[in-house]
């Protein structure tokens, strides 16, 4: 049974960083399964018109199929040429949240992301989605620097 890691990409360059790290952890755990995840915020919790509701559910899937073509898609390919067993998920949510059930619905071992300075001081009041990740997930986490 192959040792899953969900690497959680933001779609910056700090990304680089949290696959470079899984690629590490994938040469020293073997079998290893890679899993590329991106997560585009959204919530559900707006009251919108039936007209507002079909225009905003198109727009969800042009992000999706943007977000596959721009973000997952290269870094799935990337890791695949390299040699490694990888996939990639786009979803539309909680970025902690979605990162942590896909990892409990595939098995996973471990999460990784990249700590990111960006947020300002919103971020720094009500903390960040890495914090939640870390605070609430089901498996461990590493935050690569």
């Amino acid at each position: 049974m192959p040792f899953k890691i969900v690497i959680g990409l933001d779609g910056n360059p700090t990304g680089d960083r949290a696959l470079a790290h899984a690629k590490k952890m994938a040469k020293l755990i073997k079998p290893s399964e890679l899993i590329v995840v991106h997560v585009i915020e959204w919530s559900p919790y707006s009251f919108q018109t039936p007209e507002e509701n079909a225009a905003r559910h198109k727009q969800r899937k042009e992000e999706l199929a943007a977000a596959t073509a721009r973000i997952t898609d290269p870094a799935v390919a990337d890791l695949t040429k390299d040699g490694y067993k990888a996939s990639g998920v786009v979803r539309h949510g909680d970025v902690a949240d979605i990162l942590n059930t896909i990892a409990v619905e595939a098995g996973a071992e471990q999460i990784i992301v990249a700590r990111t300075s960006e947020g300002g001081l919103v971020q720094r009041i009500f903390g960040s989605s890495t914090v939640k990740l870390v605070t609430h997930a089901s498996v461990p986490v590493t935050v690569v620097v």
